[in-house]
């Protein structure tokens, strides 16, 4: 193909308002080529009984524009997907800004085996195994617990953290759908519940706390729990109503005790106690 007939191909592909840029050519091959990369913009294709088509493709720059656009969009989606895991996972907001970035002592054990608890959650969510985080009140049961949720979150788990007094009070004022409510706490992959023993100690608050847990337990899900009470005190429980959920408990998770500072009373006050007493 000549210079001339190239020319008046060209033409005739912007006379049918064919996609041709500025710097667009015609190839030796007859064919669109971009004048930016100098890949083809369009193929020929043979099919039967003799017959040619030459449809319009992507050119190289054309395709690293497309996969770009594509990349951002599922990022887009992935950051949102997140943003809503985190506003309907965290009952209270506060506790969607505890992450591991923020702990203190990331050498202790309690956050090593938390790390690694994140890390290696593949294997423990097939498992279906959790943790209990037991300690004195005020050590970091709680900000651990949600550090856990928050890395999960982040790459892509459904989790839920929530306490305890919540969901009594929740399933305490439903008239029917309380086991509906309950089972659908087992969609998320993890499931963290606050203040494990802080609750009513009564058989229709027992009774309550035990469906929740058994319903975890038979999802095959994990379950992280925390708690002022030892696995000793678990074990030693006389109650036979108690002794029925802590036997789940201690059948569905591992005991990490976190024994950190009191994390409550270590808050950032000095400087306002400064502006009071100095």
């Amino acid at each position: 193909m000549n210079k001339d007939e190239m020319k008046k191909a060209l033409e005739k592909l912007i006379e049918e308002g064919m996609p041709v840029n500025d710097g667009d050519y015609i190839g030796e091959d007859g064919l669109l080529y971009c004048g930016k990369c100098n890949t083809r913009k369009q193929t020929r294709l043979e099919l039967g009984d003799g017959k040619v088509i030459e449809p319009f493709c992507m050119c190289k720059c054309e395709e690293l524009k497309y996969e770009e656009e594509e990349a951002n969009k599922k990022k887009k989606e992935r950051m949102n997907r997140i943003q809503r895991y985190k506003h309907e996972g965290f009952i209270d907001s506060s506790l969607s800004e505890c992450t591991f970035e923020k702990d203190d002592s990331p050498t202790s054990k309690e956050s090593i085996a938390c790390r690694r608890y994140v890390k290696n959650f593949d294997k423990f969510y097939q498992s279906g195994k959790g943790l209990m985080l037991w300690g004195n009140v005020g050590t970091g049961k709680t900000f651990f617990a949600s550090c856990i949720a928050n890395a999960l979150i982040d790459d892509m788990h459904p989790c839920l953290v929530t306490n305890f007094h919540r969901l009594i009070n929740t399933l305490s004022g439903m008239y029917e759908g309380k086991q509906e409510y309950i089972d659908s706490l087992n969609r998320y992959d993890l499931l963290v519940i606050d203040d494990l023993a802080t609750e009513r100690d009564t058989e229709y608050v027992n009774e309550i706390v035990y469906n929740i847990i058994d319903s975890r337990y038979r999802s095959g899900k994990p379950l992280i729990v925390t708690t002022n009470l030892s696995p000793d005190a678990l074990r030693e429980e006389t109650n036979i109503n108690r002794q029925r959920i802590y036997s789940r408990i201690n059948g569905m998770c591992f005991a990490v005790r976190v024994d950190g500072k009191d994390r409550r009373r270590a808050k950032p006050d000095g400087e306002l106690l400064k502006l009071l007493f100095e």
